[in-house]
């Protein structure tokens, strides 16, 4: 894939969450799904919370990997690593990016109500900075 095609993979439609691996303290692998968006400067955005295993382990190393997959034949993905920037001390970014967020994913008319729901104390907003990424088309095909 170009780059092209990886951000218009990432941007939809359709939207489809990301699976995001991070690395817990004992080395071993976690992966849980997360929703994303793009921001202008190439970053993908998401959130989670500060004391959950993926917001624990972030914290901690500073990097993470995502995939997003089409899991309709003849089947399509994105991966992407790189570090991450953890923001945890801008409630306006926090409301902002939840309800962007939100509304990707649940619909405009959902967007404030998950925003407000997402963008509590204690959620991180996290910008994953691409270093590598790759992607197939028609993997199947």
């Amino acid at each position: 894939m170009s780059p092209d095609d990886i951000v218009g993979f990432l941007t939809g439609p359709p939207v489809r969450p990301a699976v995001l691996a991070t690395v817990r303290a004992d080395g071993s692998p976690h992966a849980a799904p997360v929703w994303i968006d793009l921001d202008h400067d190439g970053s993908i955005v998401f959130m989670t919370g500060a004391d959950t295993v993926k917001g624990r382990n972030l914290i901690r190393t500073g990097r993470a990997a995502l995939v997003v997959d089409d899991d309709r034949p003849p089947f399509s993905f994105v991966s992407v690593e790189g570090p991450v920037e953890i923001v945890d001390d801008d409630p306006t970014a926090r409301l902002a990016w939840a309800t962007r967020i939100g509304g990707r994913y649940m619909g405009a008319d959902q967007a404030e109500a998950y925003g407000r729901r997402n963008a509590v104390p204690g959620e991180l907003l996290v910008r994953l900075r691409p270093e590598r990424a790759t992607g197939a088309i028609d993997v199947a095909g």
